[in-house]
Parts: C-alpha cells; structure tokens; sequence
C-alpha cells in the first residue's frame, strides 16, 4: 500500500529521532549559494538527503542536499543545506517536506534564507533584505487538500507571516554587524525562467520589492506549524526594467556566496538573543 505523506514525514523523522537526541528548537533553510551561512554552526551529526527516508533531492546547483544537527549559541539547531522548488517539478507538499519534519521534531523558530533579485531601485546587489511580508504568485499552496488538524488549524491566518521581534533581533545583529538590513515585501514566483521587463514593472506596482522562485510555501506551511518566522534575502542583483542587464545564475550564486558570511554572523547573532530567552 502506497504511504501517506504524513507516514512518509513520520518515517523521515523516526530516522532522525534515532540519530538526534535532543529536539532542535531552531530550523534554518539555507537558499542558492547560501550554504556556508550556517559556519557558525557546532556540526553534531551531517545526512545526505539519500539517507532520510522519502526526502526529495536537491538538483540545483549550489544546493548541497544535506541536513546538518548542531549547537548554535547553546541551542539545538537543524539546518537544511539545500531545498526544493516548485520549479524542479516538485510538487507544493514536497517542497514543505523539511518544515514537516521540523514540526515534528519540535522546532520552534524557522529561519528562512535566500537568493533574490532586486526589485526596489534603492537596493544594492549583496544587501541582505528582511522579509516583513510575501507576495504568493505560485499558483500553488502546500494546505490544499485535507487538512491534517494535528498540524494546523485549516485556515490559517497569514496577516502575519514574519515575526516582528525576529525581525527587530535580526536588524540590530545587523547594524552590530556593521550591516544596514533592509526591509521588504518579498514575491514568489514558481520560475525558472527569469522575470520579463513587463513582469519587473508589475511586480514594482504591487509593492513587491524582492522576487525569488522559493521560501513563501515553506513559509505557508511554517505559519500552518505555527512557528515563528525569520525570512532573510539576499539581493544578488538588481532588475531595473528601464535598463535591463541579463544575470546568470553563475553570477547570482556569487554574489550570494560573497554575503554567505555576513548572514552567518546575523543568524549567530539572532541564535545568541534567542538563547537568552
């Protein structure tokens, strides 16, 4: 008989349980090129996504497909090295799978990392902006569908995605850090195909002032969990309709890399607040 997803996330995380004995509190996602921003991490036990039972497979370049157990700040943190997308041809649920398996292993608090173009002209190429709202234009939602109540209510309310005090920890971490964290409303797009001219001047227009192809269906699925939610981008470049310049993911995973190690230090940062609670 074929498993249900929630059999297949149980199976995942009985795997886990057998391996980490005390349950994170902290979940980090880490997005394209974004996988040294967890440096900070005291690395306790590594997996290859091949070795968790039903767990989908990164494909995309820079996404290192393994889950990593650690301490961060004396805090039980798991971090996912690498995600999935809509745009690989997964489905809604399994690009949620990792959130899945954190809730049940008891995370608390999501941080949500990633690359993103650009959309607001004041920005800057290698600014690490914070999510204070997203924009889902997927056409797809992890909650469709019967809805698991030992998971969620089955309408969440999302007026608040984004934690304000995650929000204000991480903007002073920043400014320590010698970082001016902007701020901004962030849209989701299923891709992979970059955004036209037409589509950059929409997108301004409906306030977005960030673009990527991830993060708002693990954020769903997150504010389903009820988890607090950090979301961080990083800009790697700029898209200006008026004068277009073509990107390359080449080039977007550079500029991700490059700001790896500042966003390592605000996550150290909001880890060390954390702790303190």
């Amino acid at each position: 008989m074929m498993k249900t997803y929630r059999q297949q996330v149980e199976e995942a995380v009985g795997f886990l349980k057998s391996h980490i004995k005390t349950p994170p509190v902290i979940g980090i996602m880490t997005g394209t090129g974004l996988g040294e921003s967890i440096d900070a991490l005291e690395v306790e036990k590594t997996f290859d996504y091949k070795e968790i039972p039903n767990i989908p497979l990164s494909t995309v370049q820079s996404h290192h497909g393994r889950l990593i157990s650690g301490i961060l700040e004396g805090l039980d943190v798991i971090a996912m090295q690498g995600r999935f997308h809509l745009y690989e041809g997964y489905s809604a649920l399994e690009v949620t799978f990792p959130i899945r398996i954190m809730q049940q292993l008891g995370v608390q608090t999501l941080i949500l990392t990633n690359a993103a173009g650009g959309l607001n002209l004041s920005f800057n190429a290698g600014d690490i902006m914070i999510i204070n709202d997203h924009i889902n234009l997927t056409g797809e939602n992890p909650l469709v569908g019967s809805n698991d109540n030992d998971w969620g209510t089955r309408f969440p309310d999302m007026t608040s995605v984004y934690d304000k005090d995650l929000a204000a920890i991480a903007k002073k971490a920043g400014l320590e850090c010698g970082e001016n964290l902007r701020k901004g409303v962030y849209a989701g797009l299923k891709g992979p195909s970059l955004e036209t001219s037409a589509e950059t001047r929409f997108l301004r227009q409906i306030g977005a002032d960030a673009i990527g192809f991830s993060t708002v269906q693990e954020a769903i699925a997150a504010v389903h969990a009820q988890m607090k939610i950090l979301g961080l981008s990083i800009i790697t470049n700029i898209n200006d309709p008026d004068n277009p310049t073509p990107d390359t993911e080449d080039s977007i995973i550079a500029v991700a890399q490059q700001a790896a190690s500042k966003l390592s230090g605000i996550i150290e940062s909001v880890a060390k607040e954390l702790a303190k609670k």
